[in-house]
C-alpha cells in the first residue's frame, strides 16, 4: 500500500504526477471544443484551458486580460465550474452564457457583474462540472496546461507566456 506519491529519486520526477498529467489530458480531449468558450489568437502557440467561476475575483481579472493573454499566442479555452455548486447563482449564470447566442459577449458581461437575462438549453454545465470533478479541480481559476498540469490561481499573461515557452522548451 502506498498513499502519496511517487518519486524517482535519482531524477526527481514526481511520477504519479506524471500519470495524473497523461490522464488530465486524455479527459480533456474527450471534450467538445465546440461545448468551451475559446479566445484564440491567429496564431496559437500555446493553449491554456481554465475552470472559470463567472463569480471569482481571480477569473474576472484573467479574463479581463484575455487580448494580453491572446497576444502572447496563448489560446484560452473556458470550462463551467460555479463553485458553488448546482442550483446556486453561480450554477444559473453559467447556464445563460453557455445558452447565450452569443457566448463571449455573454461571459465577458457576466464577468463585469453585470446582469444576465437567465436562459436555459441543452448545456454543458453540468458535464463540465463533473469533469472538474474527475480532474481534481476545486478552486477558480483552475488552469491544465498543454502537458497536463494543474494549476490552482491566476498567473499573470507574461509570467504565463515564459512558463508555457519553458515547458514547450523542455520537451523531450
Amino acid at each position: 500500500v502506498l498513499e502519496g506519491d511517487l518519486l524517482n529519486t535519482q531524477t526527481r520526477e514526481n511520477l504519479t504526477e506524471t500519470i495524473r498529467s497523461t490522464a488530465r489530458l486524455k479527459l480533456l480531449s474527450a471534450v467538445d471544443p465546440k461545448t468551451m468558450i475559446i479566445y484564440a489568437p491567429k496564431q496559437v502557440k500555446h493553449t491554456v484551458t481554465v475552470f472559470t467561476d463567472v463569480d471569482c475575483a481571480f477569473c474576472r481579472k484573467l479574463h479581463s486580460q484575455i487580448a494580453d493573454y491572446n497576444k502572447y499566442g496563448i489560446a484560452i479555452r473556458y470550462l463551467a465550474f460555479p463553485r458553488t455548486g448546482m442550483n446556486s447563482q453561480s450554477y444559473y449564470k453559467a447556464v445563460s452564457v453557455w445558452c447565450s447566442p452569443d457566448r463571449k459577449a455573454a461571459l465577458t458581461q457576466a464577468k463585469l457583474g453585470e446582469p444576465l437575462k437567465q436562459i436555459t438549453c441543452d448545456n454543458p454545465v453540468r458535464d463540465q462540472m463533473a469533469l472538474a470533478d474527475k480532474l481534481g479541480v476545486n478552486a477558480t481559476p483552475t488552469l491544465i496546461l498543454e502537458d497536463g498540469s494543474l494549476i490552482s490561481g491566476y498567473i499573470p499573461p507574461d509570467r504565463m507566456s515564459k512558463m508555457l515557452d519553458q515547458l514547450a522548451a523542455a520537451k523531450p
